[in-house]
């Protein structure tokens, strides 16, 4: 009897339709509420309530531009400039710690995380580095295996270099402060390097390692930190202070219901619900949509997630499965904790919702990772035996 014989066939097909459709819908829905939930805050500002649906729309179209390079654009290409990336984002991230006087760095809630171009007062454009850092990170976690597989079985040569850029980068993001971002950073290097064959002991040691360390962080801030932290057990107990966002989401997902009260009836938008044009934004789709409204949301990112699994694991070498799936983890990542937030299952962070938060330069980077998500599904593999 003939024996049988694996063959791996490349599918270069026209992409995930899924991915596609998925990215489409939620930037729709983000541009609908976007608009709803900034609408009296924009008139508060400026007396014209379009402004954030304006500055939004600009965002979009761009990320839209830039989701067409990546999606056409061979995904290899984009290897050659991982080191690059990298060296851009932590150029960037140091220039938070300039001095004042130069106005580059960008000071907002006491929190200096963005950079401003050009410095100084006045007009211009912001970003954040930490955003930056995600994706160049991404990019170079997938060229940094795929380029020598063996380094994963190494510890100098593999994963102390690894970790090392990582432990950097968190730092740097930690300090402007952004806790939540530097987490996100450290999780997705180490959840790249188990896609990459890092074995379970090592996961287990840095989630370990993480927690403590977390908790030493805490231990050391102290009061402000502490209250932080544990005010999102019951946010209703300092319902003026630490807990008044969070109280102020669930008042507004308990308003909607089950069907809500109706697109653009919401009244915690109406300046009561701190930033729910941003990382509060679902609270206002749960009051205006309801429990299905918000139920809807989740469905496409589980839909989103679920082809960019596939894409990852059907992709034909390495360099794309890293890749994949990376992008992946990082969108699982972002919606897992907005929702945590949002619900009081998390303490307070600056998490986005991706594609549906008003942010120009997350909008443009997600668009980034999807469109190369979206290439790479044109290149996957179908196994056959014959």
């Amino acid at each position: 009897m003939a024996k049988q014989k694996l063959k791996i066939k490349v599918n270069k097909s026209p992409g995930d339709f899924g991915i596609l459709i998925t990215t489409l819908l939620l930037s729709v829905i983000g541009i609908v509420m976007v608009y709803s939930s900034s609408y009296y805050k924009a008139l508060s500002e400026s007396g014209n309530p379009n402004s954030y649906l304006r500055n939004n729309l600009i965002w979009m179209a761009i990320g839209w531009v830039v989701f067409a390079v990546f999606a056409t654009v061979d995904y290899h290409f984009w290897s050659r400039f991982a080191v690059l990336a990298m060296g851009v984002a932590f150029f960037t991230m140091l220039l938070i710690y300039t001095p004042k006087s130069w106005g580059i760095a960008k000071t907002i809630n006491n929190a200096t995380r963005w950079i401003k171009i050009p410095p100084g007062s006045g007009g211009g454009i912001t970003f954040m580095p930490g955003e930056i850092a995600k994706v160049a990170l991404i990019l170079f976690v997938a060229w940094f295996y795929a380029s020598d597989p063996q380094r994963i079985h190494r510890f100098f040569r593999g994963h102390l270099i690894m970790l090392a850029i990582a432990g950097a980068a968190f730092v740097l993001i930690y300090k402007q402060p952004n806790l939540s971002t530097a987490g996100i950073v450290l999780i997705l290097a180490l959840g790249m390097m188990l896609i990459a064959g890092l074995h379970w002991g090592w996961v287990l040691g840095g989630i370990g390692a993480g927690a403590l360390g977390f908790a030493g962080l805490v231990a050391l801030k102290g009061g402000y930190w502490l209250k932080r932290v544990t005010s999102f057990w019951d946010p209703f107990q300092d319902y003026l202070g630490d807990g008044y966002q969070v109280s102020q989401s669930l008042m507004a997902f308990g308003s909607g219901g089950v069907f809500g009260v109706g697109l653009g009836k919401s009244m915690q938008k109406a300046l009561y619900l701190p930033e729910c044009w941003s990382d509060f934004i679902l609270p206002i789709i749960g009051e205006e949509l309801g429990f299905v409204g918000v139920v809807v949301v989740l469905a496409i990112y589980l839909v989103l997630l679920w082809r960019g699994t596939l894409v990852a694991v059907n992709a034909k070498d390495l360099f794309g499965c890293l890749l994949a799936g990376g992008i992946t983890l990082h969108i699982a990542l972002q919606v897992i904790l907005n929702v945590a937030v949002v619900t009081a299952s998390f303490p307070p962070t600056g998490v986005v919702l991706p594609l549906i938060s008003l942010g120009g330069t997350a909008t443009v980077l997600f668009m980034a990772e999807l469109g190369m998500l979206y290439n790479i599904s044109k290149h996957s593999t179908v196994k056959e035996l014959i």
